[in-house]
């Protein structure tokens, strides 16, 4: 009978349980909800750069000037407070507003356009207008007409009775807007840009309006 194979040398005496064999470790697998949204994530963020930068080479090659607005005439027919109706204000008063376009490459759409007439902080007149579409280097003209009666509030009944005896009202139209703009076939998203017109007015009566000419008023444009 053959002798049994030795059996390799343990270092110094060794009397413990058998010794387990060795478990290699496993690999962790990833989920795939992880990866799949890992890849969706980069997939946004290069969409997001990719817009923005074709933003800035359209804004470099473009280079949009801002809108030119004009107050080039306003009536102002009916201005009477009637202090015994708690401060109603009787009113009609009608402008046209030019709007211009300065840009050669862009076009502007008009898609709300909101008017109001202010006197000394106190909203009086309200108005919708209706929207356009403006082509390279044009103008439109805006006609907004506040006829009604309404209740001034704060201190602008003082300021009314004030400006009666100087003759002038000092009155504030404002219009706020959403626009796009188009430049070939690429339209913005929707920019909210806010005209602010400061106007003042004779006192109606058949003398002042014969006798005083509208000085044409340039209107603050803020985007």
């Amino acid at each position: 009978m053959a002798d049994p194979k030795p059996s390799a040398p343990l270092n110094g005496a060794y009397y413990g349980p058998p010794i387990p064999p060795y478990a290699i470790p496993r690999r962790r697998r990833h989920s795939c909800c992880g990866g799949l949204l890992s890849s969706l994530l980069k997939l946004i963020v290069t969409i997001v750069i990719v817009l923005g930068i074709a933003a800035l080479v359209l804004w470099l090659i473009f280079r949009p000037n801002k809108i030119k607005v004009y107050v080039e005439d306003a009536t102002l027919t009916q201005f009477n407070l009637t202090n015994s109706n708690n401060n109603m204000l009787l009113y009609n008063l009608s402008l046209n507003v030019s709007v211009r376009n300065p840009n050669k490459k862009i076009g502007i759409y008009y898609d709300y356009i909101e008017s109001l007439a202010i006197y000394d902080d106190s909203r009086f007149g309200f108005q919708i207008l209706p929207t356009f579409y403006q082509g390279h280097k044009n103008t439109t003209i805006l006609s907004p007409v506040f006829a009604s009666q309404n209740i001034l509030l704060g201190d602008a009944p003082a300021t009314y009775a004030r400006e009666k005896t100087e003759g002038f009202y000092n009155i504030e139209v404002k219009f706020y807007m959403s626009v796009r703009l188009k430049a070939g076939i690429f339209k913005t998203h929707h920019i909210k840009p806010k005209f602010d017109c400061n106007v003042r007015l004779p006192a109606p009566s058949a003398s002042s309006l014969k006798t005083t000419p509208f000085e044409r008023v340039k209107c603050d444009v803020d985007y």
